[in-house]
């Protein structure tokens, strides 16, 4: 019991010691931070809009976004298809899986750092000889000529008393929550890349059909003029012009047919399938999918709820913070128990007699107190990546924030064009009509006919371009509110066959530490997240 007390009230001492003699925590700081030397993580101060600058148009609402499976406001069963075939198939995501396992794996390894680092069965023999001159003042008393038969265990326990190892549980803790958002962010980008080239393609499709109606009116008016030609009514300059604005025309379906082709072969790479294999999927034409009147996007703040690239960057800081209290644990002296049990014996038939059992055991310690300059470094140098990860985060959120304001902008103004190129073509038509009726007529010459043609077709082409790109602009809207990846939450877990639970995720980002000595903190902002310390998950 007195040897019991001494070792106490020497521990004590020399964590008094150590804590008011080195490093950058005191020991109120180590108490309270439940014997961890270091910063503790708590929130992070970063700037974002009050409201969207298009907040009064009709076509946007600041209620909460219903975006977990946005793409069903398009009512389209096929793009519902690709979306669940993506996310089961698609090679990218499962590799983004793969690196939550390896996360989780790291973790684990952190984590077993606070049992006894240290443990390993040995056994050995030896035949040994002692020297004939190593016993100058006589002969050796015994036989200078033995065996030895060993068998033990070693054990090697490093004590965490300034939370060096418990840091980097909180490190490997917030680097598995990082790649989970990296994981949700994966399926985001990818949910908006199947959409947007299901769009595309359905878009090429409109431009085609487009092509081939006036292909057959171009070509109806040929046979026309080529009738009127062979009665001497027009010149053969009207022939000529004719044939050469269809042939024009009909240039553009190879372009598009290429087009169409390329877009449905991204597809099938997206969905983790060779070239060509959705052919059965997608060889019926159908219309471009049309977006809803009105869009729920919330407020600006939610973006630092709702998309994953945000969340993961804030995690990021997290692990970082938790690198420097690592780096800083380095001041103090480590004490470790070492211990040795093994049987020996000469004779092997001896060796598992209790008569044969020895070892050790004690305390060791081991204080670098001449790298104190390295350490202080090393110190700074974590210290500055945090920063970086800060400066890095809340650039995150600036981005998410124009991303957004972006799309929101180019889906509105987007819908505006269609209505005009919607008058415009209307127009353009019924010009077409009349000059054709007039030409039959004599009134006007064919190069009238031919400036409405060519305008039709453009105008046409550019209608089902802008209207596409309405749809398109939509699911930029979405990808940038970063909707779509609670999808994972619904089906029970992460890629490769819900390896990883969803429980791993984060309830809501915590915030952060003071900087380091010399290191200024970054300037408050006005809106912030909720400060919320971040325990040890074990």
């Amino acid at each position: 019991m007195a040897g019991e007390k001494r070792f106490r009230i020497c521990t004590v001492a020399m964590a008094a010691s150590a804590c008011l003699l080195a490093g950058c925590s005191g020991i109120n700081q180590w108490w309270h931070s439940g014997l961890k030397v270091g910063p503790d993580y708590c929130g992070a101060p970063v700037s974002v809009a009050d409201q969207w600058a298009d907040e009064g148009n009709q076509a946007i609402k600041s209620e909460p976004a219903d975006d977990a499976c946005w793409w069903a406001v398009f009512n389209d069963p096929v793009l519902d298809g690709l979306i669940q075939a993506t996310y089961h198939e698609n090679l990218s995501l499962q590799i983004a899986g793969w690196r939550i396992i390896e996360a989780r794996a790291q973790r684990g390894i952190a984590a077993g750092n606070l049992f006894p680092q240290q443990q390993g069965a040995n056994a050995g023999y030896s035949r040994n000889k002692f020297s004939d001159n190593m016993y100058p003042f006589g002969a050796f008393p015994g036989n200078r000529e033995f065996d030895n038969w060993m068998v033990g265990f070693d054990m090697a326990w490093e004590l965490d008393l300034w939370g060096r190892i418990r840091r980097g549980v909180e490190a490997a803790d917030a680097n598995l929550e990082a790649q989970a958002e990296g994981y949700d962010d994966a399926l985001v980008m990818l949910q908006a890349e199947v959409a947007a080239a299901y769009l595309q393609m359905r878009t090429i499709e409109e431009q085609w059909r487009y092509a081939r109606k006036n292909a057959e009116l171009q070509r109806t008016s040929l046979g026309l003029i080529q009738k009127r030609f062979e009665q001497g009514i027009v010149g053969e300059l009207d022939v000529r012009q004719a044939g050469a604005e269809l042939a024009i025309t009909e240039s553009l379906i190879p372009r598009l047919e290429q087009a169409h082709r390329q877009v449905q072969n991204g597809l099938c790479v997206l969905v983790g399938r060779p070239p060509g294999s959705l052919q059965a999927e997608l060889s019926e034409p159908r219309p471009i999918p049309s977006p809803p009147a009105e869009v729920a996007v919330g407020i600006p703040a939610d973006l630092l709820r709702r998309r994953p690239d945000v969340r993961r960057a804030e995690r990021q800081a997290a692990a970082q913070s938790a690198r420097i209290g690592m780096a800083e644990a380095d001041f103090y002296p480590q004490l470790a128990i070492t211990g040795t049990i093994s049987f020996e014996a000469e004779q092997f038939g001896d060796l598992f007699n209790w008569q044969s059992l020895g070892g050790r055991v004690g305390p060791g310690l081991r204080w670098d107190l001449l790298n104190y300059g390295r350490i202080r470094n090393r110190v700074r140098v974590e210290d500055a990546r945090f920063r970086q990860a800060v400066l890095a985060y809340q650039n995150t959120v600036l981005v998410a924030n124009k991303e957004a304001e972006d799309a929101i902008v180019a889906y509105l103004r987007e819908q505006q064009r269609v209505r005009l190129l919607e008058q415009a073509t209307r127009e353009v038509i019924r010009a077409l009509e009349i000059g054709l009726r007039l030409y039959e007529q004599g009134v006007v010459d064919y190069q009238r006919v031919l400036d409405s043609q060519r305008a039709a077709v453009q105008q046409q082409d550019a209608l089902a371009q802008s209207r596409g790109q309405v749809a398109i602009n939509l699911v930029a809207v979405y990808k940038a509110l970063g909707g779509g990846w609670a999808m994972r939450c619904a089906d029970g877990g992460f890629a490769p066959d819900a390896a990883v639970p969803a429980e791993i995720l984060p309830d809501a980002p915590p915030a952060i530490p003071p900087p380091a000595e010399g290191i200024p903190a970054p300037s408050p902002a006005p809106a912030t997240i909720p400060p919320e310390s971040h325990g040890l998950s074990q």
